[in-house]
């Protein structure tokens, strides 16, 4: 194993960290109003006795995008990983279905499955990525059958009390994953610092796009759900979000 530089990160991220920033903005500059009204609860604003197209709009575009950024920057963040085991333990990104790194150490060869957080997925996602490091096993064990195979799931922030999942593969969360690929005890809040290059720069571009859409799909709102009066018009909203195709 070779000792992990921060250099070597903050290198990376300033050549990289555009592409998180670039894919946040483009998708918000491409939502459609009508698409994300189409997925959200109608009623559930009725409940909450929501009374103008502004409220509607800013709830249901901050839900998309915090579960979209989530993923956006999950899968940079992948990348990330990626490239600080390569450089301490010479991984690489497999090419096997469902698993994202390998490496090799201590006579060992680990399969990595890499996720946002520790509540990516509910139990039959789970099984799938259990039946995916079966499969990867058995794939690899057909070049080398003597093959010392473990599986992880990786992800990148939180805790998990029990890695060891029955030995079937372990979890390693947090501060635990970022040690386990890197050797660095401290890597995890080493990241912080460079993970903010121009992130001032970024937000402040990106937060103007946002006020565009927010004005420009509370204007689509008001035009299309909205009486003569201002009010919304529940059942016209319910219909376009409920109604079955004839």
């Amino acid at each position: 194993m070779k000792k992990l530089k921060l250099e070597s990160i903050e290198k990376y991220v300033e050549k990289n960290i555009s592409e998180f920033h670039s894919k946040r903005l483009k998708s918000l500059e491409t939502l459609k109003l009508d698409k994300i009204l189409s997925r959200k609860n109608p009623y559930l604003f009725k409940a909450k006795n929501v009374l103008t197209s502004e409220q509607i709009v800013k709830s249901i575009l901050d839900a998309h995008i915090s579960s979209n950024e989530e993923t956006i920057f999950g899968d940079w963040l992948e990348g990330l990983a990626i490239h600080i085991n390569s450089l301490t333990y010479g991984g690489w990104k497999s090419g096997i279905q469902g698993i994202d790194l390998e490496f090799d150490s201590k006579k060992r060869r680990y399969i990595v499955t890499i996720k946002s957080g520790p509540n990516w997925g509910n139990s039959s996602q789970t099984q799938k990525m259990i039946s995916d490091f079966q499969t990867a096993i058995k794939t690899l064990r057909t070049s080398n059958s003597k093959l010392n195979i473990i599986a992880i799931n990786g992800c990148c922030y939180g805790k998990d009390s029990r890695p060891d999942k029955k030995g079937i593969y372990y979890k390693y969360c947090g501060q635990l994953f970022w040690e386990f690929i890197s050797g660095d005890k401290e890597l995890y809040i080493k990241l912080i610092k460079p993970l903010g290059f121009k992130a001032k720069e970024k937000n402040e571009e990106y937060n103007d796009s946002y006020a565009k859409v927010i004005n420009k799909f509370t204007m689509g709102f008001s035009q299309q759900f909205c009486l003569k009066d201002g009010a919304i018009n529940w059942p016209k909203l319910v219909a376009f979000n409920s109604k079955k195709n004839d």
